[in-house]
């Protein structure tokens, strides 16, 4: 029989094969197929399957161990009440209680609740108090992260990898494709030959997406009184921080430079630019941009893309009209008028709108994005720490939370198709209209 430490390795090993599917898929620029979620799904069964031996055996050992150990002679035992600590249960109840403890334990002459050394993840070494205090307990770590990613509208659209163990990075091999007029797939060529003619060879073209953890982090402040009621503090912690986090990493993934934080679309080598029409007034948005907009995104790309837009574009959509003769038809509004609620659609995709988009009249107002062509590295869950001393003359004390994730667009440039000359793209956006 292997050792629990064989399992673990296991574990880790169907964790990579997961990695592998979604790296391989992203390199080749698609979806995953139906094989490869069904696959993915077997593997999750399996690793949960395993999770539950490693866990059945590590208590079988504990408490072998536990009925092994030399008993003391029955002259000796007192009947001594149980201390209280004892009968503490290894983890906590709630995010509350995770979070008092985390600001009792830097409080001087306090005690360390022992409950704080299990909230590490396996194989993680950061419990240590010096090096930057205790951690969220783990399911609560991961639980704030899905509360993250349910109340942003871009991250939960990416495409997401894990980076799991002690890496800090990733490195993909993505396609280096810039044009498919004569060759695909960055190199590759086929063509219809003669018999006994001599083959032309050829290769594929790869470039390195490389994704290097940024740390995206965030304080909360709370007050001695709240600080007393674990259940009001946890629900002010999950209001405040989480709404914070899914609202930065949105405005990264739109906005980011890529320098300590994830690289934007819209400073992003793959972004199509779409002129504005000759004549065109500023801070206006008309039917013809919408069109070749649409007409400049990738084709596999449409039936998963969405409109991003500033609120304050909103005006411009319900008066914008298509031309027949010498009138016009409104594009966004339904048949019915603005009695009836509009459609929220154009080209039948759905019009969202966000604070991260520029103001109208700029760059980015208006943005019809494939967010799958957006890969966004993570790891792990969200780590916290807390200080008395920030905010001491105020009676507050800080918590201080951090996420580690990277992300950037699959594509380094735009596309020229096969046929014709305007680059396509999974994100366009609609140029400066000063």
């Amino acid at each position: 029989m292997q050792t629990i430490t064989q399992d673990r390795e296991e574990i880790r090993a169907a964790m990579k094969r997961l990695t592998d599917i979604e790296a391989k898929a992203m390199a080749e620029n698609r979806n995953l197929n139906t094989a490869e979620v069904a696959y993915m799904k077997e593997i999750n069964a399996e690793i949960e399957a395993m999770h539950d031996m490693v866990t059945t055996r590590e208590n079988r050992e504990r408490l072998s161990m536990q009925l092994e150990a030399p008993t003391a002679p029955p002259a000796t035992v007192k009947n001594i009440p149980r201390p209280v600590e004892a009968e503490k249960k290894d983890r906590f109840a709630t995010l509350g209680q995770n979070m008092v403890a985390i600001m009792n334990a830097g409080l001087p002459g306090r005690n360390v609740d022992p409950r704080l050394f299990n909230a590490a993840a396996l194989g993680l070494n950061e419990t240590i108090p010096s090096d930057g205090g205790f951690l969220v307990q783990q399911d609560f770590s991961t639980e704030m992260l899905q509360e993250v990613f349910a109340t942003n509208i871009l991250a939960a659209r990416c495409r997401r990898i894990q980076i799991s163990g002690n890496s800090n990075s990733i490195k993909i091999n993505g396609v280096d494709e810039t044009s498919r007029a004569s060759t695909r797939s960055g190199g590759i060529l086929g063509y219809w030959a003669g018999e006994a003619t001599e083959k032309t060879k050829s290769k594929p073209k790869f470039r390195e997406i490389d994704l290097t953890l940024k740390k995206l982090v965030g304080l909360c402040y709370a007050t001695d009184e709240l600080l007393q009621d674990a259940s009001a503090l946890e629900s002010f912690i999950r209001s405040a921080f989480v709404a914070e986090f899914g609202f930065l990493l949105d405005d990264a993934i739109i906005n980011g430079t890529g320098a300590g934080q994830p690289l934007g679309i819209l400073n992003a080598g793959c972004l199509v630019q779409v002129d504005k029409e000759t004549g065109q007034k500023a801070d206006t948005v008309v039917f013809e941009n919408v069109v070749k907009m649409w007409s400049r995104l990738f084709p596999a790309s449409q039936s998963n893309s969405i409109w991003l837009i500033n609120n304050n574009v909103y005006p411009q959509l319900f008066q914008m009209s298509m031309a027949i003769g010498t009138g016009g038809v409104p594009v966004y509004m339904p048949a019915g008028g603005i009695n009836n609620a509009p459609y929220g659609t154009l080209f039948g995709r759905p019009v969202i709108a966000i604070e991260q988009c520029p103001s109208i009249g700029d760059l980015g107002d208006i943005l019809l994005a494939d967010m799958n062509g957006y890969v966004l590295a993570e790891k792990g869950g969200i780590s916290s720490d807390m200080s008395i001393h920030v905010r001491f003359e105020f009676d507050e004390s800080v918590f201080r939370f951090v996420l580690r994730v990277d992300g950037q667009p699959v594509r380094a440039s735009a596309l020229t198709p096969y046929k014709g000359s305007l680059t396509l793209s999974h994100f366009v956006a609609l140029a400066t209209r000063a």
